[in-house]
Order: structure tokens, then sequence, then C-alpha cells
């Protein structure tokens, strides 16, 4: 699979909420950074049955229904691409909107992703959540404080 053929399948799982195949598009020992997380929420998800630990209940916090706007660059790396691509859903827990605009840069080899650079906004997705502490806990599983 190229990277944009990934990238594009890895959405469609993410909107049939299967997080077992998302995660399975992982190298086995690849990465999920997430360099603009919050304090208390992981940076660096490494390894693919972490990812899937990591993600396995996604669909329980947020119920992403569409991919309303998505845009793929190529890097001048070949195996590396960026894609800038926004999501529409609702959050379980409150019921409140989920619309996120997301900007990923993505190295996929032997069509297994090795890097997945998440650059998110989680002063946004804080705010659909209601508020630092509910994301935080949403996704790491600790106490709302």
């Amino acid at each position: 699979m190229t990277p944009r053929e990934l990238v594009d399948h890895a959405l469609q799982l993410l909107i049939a909420h299967d997080m077992t195949a998302f995660a399975g598009l992982w190298a086995e020992t690849g990465v999920l950074e997430l360099p603009f997380a919050p304090p208390g929420y992981p940076q660096k998800v490494e390894g693919r049955a972490a990812v899937h630990e990591y993600l396995r209940a996604y669909p329980d916090i947020v119920d992403v229904r569409a991919v309303t706007e998505q845009v793929m660059h190529q890097s001048t790396q070949p195996d590396t691409v960026i894609v800038e691509f926004e999501v529409a859903g609702t959050v379980v827990a409150t019921g409140r909107p989920y619309d996120m605009r997301y900007i990923a840069v993505i190295v996929v080899r032997d069509g297994e992703i090795q890097v997945y650079r998440d650059y998110w906004n989680p002063l946004a997705v804080a705010e659909a959540m209601g508020g630092v502490d509910a994301l935080v806990a949403a996704f790491t599983g600790a106490e709302n404080g």
C-alpha cells in the first residue's frame, strides 16, 4: 500500500470505528507521536500493541462519523505524506459536537506506519471534551481532578 492509499484506508477505518484494524496499520515498532499533548497526556506511544491499547476505546470517547475535508501533500521523501483533515462527530459522554482539524506527518514503509506524528490542537479537543481534565482522563484512564 502506498502512503496515500494507507492514509485513505486509515480514515475509512476511523469512521468505521475499527480501531483494531486502524492500529494494525502500524509497524510492529511503529510510533505515534503527539508533540502538542498537554501535561499528563502521552507524547509518544511506541509499538503496534501500545498504539492498539491507546486507541482501542477511542470510539467510546469520540464518535467520528465523517471526514469532512482531506488534503494530502507528498513530501520530498516518497515514504512520507502530510495530511490535513477535518472530522465531524460527537463526544460520546456529553453529546457535544466534535468537529476537529488535524495535521499529521506519516511515514510509511513496506505498507506499514513507521511514524504518525499528529499535530492536533489539544485546546480545541479539550474544549470539545469539556476541559483538559476530561480530555486527559478520557484517553489515559486518569480520574478527573
